[in-house]
């Protein structure tokens, strides 16, 4: 039992710390959010893609392939949410969320797109900014 509790706190410990070192890329960015370019990135289905697979409140259209992106103010902070959205792998390497801010590790990508990130850093700021404004600020 002792074992299977240092391994957790083990895998605990490391997922703080790779949040941790993802932060400081997402931080270092000082790129402001807004809540309304935020609002239209996530509508904007062939730019983002995020209502293909995701719920968000206040958005008529979404998809349920991904979790509903709802109370996300009570689970993350923007730092935390940004480094999520910019590459989920890094949180689970089994997800399917393809890579807004990162260009390693892809396979099959069109010519065109090669060496391109999905979001540019202001847009990932503007999502975040919605997704994390205060459940009574107008949609």
């Amino acid at each position: 039992m002792k074992a299977a509790l240092r391994l957790s706190l083990l895998g605990l410990a490391c997922s703080v710390w790779a949040l941790a070192a993802l932060a400081q890329d997402v931080v270092d960015s000082g790129v402001k959010g807004d809540a309304q370019r935020g609002r239209a990135w996530l509508l904007a289905r062939h730019d983002s893609g995020c209502i293909l697979c995701h719920t968000v409140p206040g958005l008529a259209q979404g998809g349920s392939l991904g979790p509903a992106l709802d109370n996300l103010a009570a689970r993350f902070t923007a730092l935390e949410l940004s480094a999520r959205i910019a590459d989920a792998r890094r949180f689970n390497p089994d997800t399917i969320m393809p890579p807004t801010r990162s260009t390693t590790g892809l396979q099959h990508v069109a010519p065109a797109y090669v060496g391109q990130t999905l979001l540019s850093e202001q847009a990932l700021q503007d999502i975040v900014a919605y997704l994390l404004r205060p459940a009574d600020a107008p949609r």
